[in-house]
């Protein structure tokens, strides 16, 4: 199926809603890692994992879900949002998020639940459900993410083709590699200088997410970071992305099997430029039960009309299909 809708994301959206409740859970390693939870106490629960690595979640975030239905969780991963501490990257891996989300559900009381997921969300969710399948009823994805090398490389590379003034700016005299340049320049003992690089990393990610948008949506609210939201999401990223994401080459591809025949749905904008659409493909041809939903003009970003629209439309399915189950 191709979606291919021109509304304002708030016109496909449910209606804004307030958490019921907000807490911290300590994880250990020094972490305490901040959760909220929205719409029907006694719903199906469904877990949002936001993406970054480095983002955190937003009051949007909410909107996705039936919140007569849902039982709606979202945490901000370590180091994230109002996890604290803020940016650290101690004890700070893949293995670690998928072990907090256990620890998490474990926390809420939760049998099984629903996980959406996109681009790093979408990859902490197929390591959690190849990790502990019995506990995911189904997951929505979104610009899916397999943290593989190729992808990153095409990230900091390889899209120069497309945005070659961006690039230039991006890379300047970064060398060989970008990655661990930025790493450097992030960890720099002058103040100035990280937050320089941190400015320089988030406006390439904010150009590169641009492109193909024809209207404001900034799944992450990235213009609206204050200088230490910035400094700590590109700390975090770079941790992450200079370690191959704490993953062995195509670990997920490989582990899918694990996972079993759930319902899925792969929600996939068709000139997403920062996760293009072969990871998605990738993942429908090996993940039973797979539906990919590839949105024509659609880029990456969540807040995008005709994505968020086909995002709201396969957790109205999911919805359907998990019909009354209870954790």
């Amino acid at each position: 199926m191709v979606a291919d809708q021109n509304q304002a994301s708030g016109e496909v959206l449910y209606p804004a809603i307030e958490p019921y409740r907000k807490a911290s859970l300590e994880v250990g390693g020094g972490h305490r890692v901040h959760f909220e939870e929205s719409g029907n106490p006694a719903g199906f629960p469904v877990l949002f994992i936001h993406g970054g690595p480095g983002s955190r979640t937003r009051p949007a975030h909410r909107r996705f879900f039936d919140p007569v239905f849902y039982r709606i969780v979202l945490f901000d991963q370590r180091g994230c949002g109002l996890s604290t501490p803020a940016g650290s990257t101690s004890e700070n891996t893949t293995a670690h998020l998928v072990a907090d989300i256990e620890q998490l559900r474990h926390h809420l009381g939760v049998d099984r639940w629903l996980l959406f997921g996109g681009s790093w969300g979408s990859t902490l969710s197929l390591a959690y459900a190849i990790a502990h399948a019995d506990r995911v009823a189904g997951m929505v994805l979104r610009g899916v993410f397999l943290g593989s090398a190729a992808e990153v490389e095409w990230y900091v590379s390889g899209i120069r083709r497309f945005v070659p003034e961006a690039w230039e700016e991006f890379a300047g005299d970064a060398g060989v590699s970008i990655i661990e340049h930025y790493r450097q320049l992030i960890d720099h003992p002058d103040a100035s200088v990280a937050l320089a690089a941190a400015r320089r990393w988030c406006d390439y990610e904010a150009r590169v997410m641009a492109i193909g948008e024809v209207s404001g949506g900034n799944e992450g609210g990235r213009n609206a970071l204050t200088e230490g939201e910035m400094l700590a999401g590109a700390r975090i990223q770079l941790h992450f992305l200079v370690h191959q994401c704490f993953l062995r080459p195509n670990q997920l591809l490989n582990d899918l099997w694990r996972i079993g025949i759930k319902p899925v749905t792969l929600v996939q904008g068709a000139i997403d430029m920062v996760c293009p659409p072969i990871s998605a493909f990738e993942v429908s041809r090996r993940l039973a039960g797979a539906d990919l939903r590839l949105v024509a003009n659609g880029g990456h970003s969540a807040m995008q009309p005709a994505i968020a629209a086909e995002l709201c439309e396969a957790t109205a399915r999911m919805r359907e299909l998990l019909g009354g189950s209870r954790s």
